[in-house]
């Protein structure tokens, strides 16, 4: 038991002297570093010169923002509506679903909305082109796959989507995942407001301000299509039903009017070759106003309930030339690269000084 305690005593004052011979090493260190501070600061000025350098010539980027207000029909309140339809066999739906609230911000961000706007034919002076030879171009992307040759050939104003080739949805993909990572942002600056923020950031003017206008455009209309479709669809069939009954109820009307004109002076006992088609073609017709009434009182409702739901997409501001330029920041990269100089300074001299 004595021997275990005098261990375990041992051991515990070797920690302490470890622990207190890091703090003294520490401490050393930094002495060591102060003592060499004119070395640190001249190479963070020279960092700080450099970062100065860098943010002069460094291209502008440039910032073209859409600001728009999305305004939804809460869900609920549909039953009534959705009981009359029925009579028609037709659901009014209940709104809602996988396109609601801030699902839009993700259409942004999805390749197909990039894709189909990429693939937008635009006009740049006085050449049509689609967006993403335009990026291609002012990223003199052709100049690294000069040892590729089937890339420099590569051309998406001639073909139709659906239609390229293996190489040309492998360049899409990677300008896609460019474009979504480093151009395009699309935030709600306030989450208890419907306000949503389109931001591309490019060095190219012209792509930037081009590109915004026609995601907005692209994405917006896509959401509102996808959002009411299924109102769109039970409107169309309502009314297709509705003018087939009509069609029925007035060729019923015209077939009485038919049988009593081909039967003038008819012999009294002879009436049942006017009275009964003209009661069976006056019931039709009846049964077929009857029906008629119900399907224009559902379709009007389905009318309705599309309004409610369509969403309202208002813009509020949009990008015009000349657009925002976003500052260099020179001071800000002059600090950082003065201080990442000052660190690699620091451990260069720790190191040289542990050898």
């Amino acid at each position: 038991m004595n021997t275990d305690s005098l261990e375990n005593s041992t051991n515990a004052q070797k920690d302490e002297i470890s622990l207190g011979e890091l703090f003294l090493k520490l401490r050393k260190w930094i002495n060591y570093l102060f003592s060499k501070w004119v070395l640190i600061m001249t190479f963070g000025i020279v960092g700080g010169i450099l970062g100065l350098t860098y943010a002069y010539f460094k291209k502008p980027l440039y910032t073209a923002s859409t600001t728009f207000v999305l305004e939804e029909e809460k869900s609920g309140g549909m039953g009534s509506l959705s009981s009359l339809a029925s009579l028609a066999g037709v659901d009014l739906g209940g709104g809602g679903g996988i396109f609601q609230g801030d699902n839009i911000l993700e259409l942004y961000k999805s390749r197909n909305m990039i894709q189909k706007t990429l693939l937008t034919k635009i006009i740049f002076q006085g050449k049509e082109e689609s967006l993403i030879e335009h990026y291609i171009s002012f990223n003199k992307m052709k100049d690294k796959w000069t040892k590729k040759k089937e890339l420099l050939n590569i051309n998406f104003n001639s073909n139709k989507w659906g239609n390229f080739t293996r190489l040309q949805d492998s360049v899409l993909g990677v300008v896609v995942k460019d474009v979504n990572k480093y151009n395009l942002q699309v935030t709600k600056p306030d989450k208890k407001l419907s306000i949503i923020k389109v931001d591309v950031r490019c060095k190219d003017e012209f792509f930037a301000k081009s590109f915004n206008n026609e995601i907005v455009k692209n994405v917006n209309e896509f959401y509102v299509q996808t959002k009411t479709k299924k109102y769109i669809d039970n409107i169309n069939i309502l009314q297709q039903k509705t003018d087939s009954v009509r069609a029925v109820m007035n060729g019923n009307i015209f077939s009485a009017a038919a049988i009593a004109d081909a039967t003038p002076n008819l012999n009294p006992t002879r009436q049942v070759q006017r009275i009964a088609p003209v009661q069976r073609s006056q019931f039709s017709a009846e049964t077929n106003k009857a029906l008629l009434g119900e399907l224009v009182k559902n379709l009007e409702m389905s009318k309705i309930a599309y309004r409610k739901e369509a969403p309202l997409i208002q813009i509020v501001d949009e990008p015009i030339l000349p657009l925002e330029v976003e500052d260099n920041v020179m001071f800000l990269y002059s600090i950082i690269f003065s201080v990442i100089s000052m660190i690699f300074t620091g451990i260069y001299v720790i190191l040289k000084k542990g050898l």
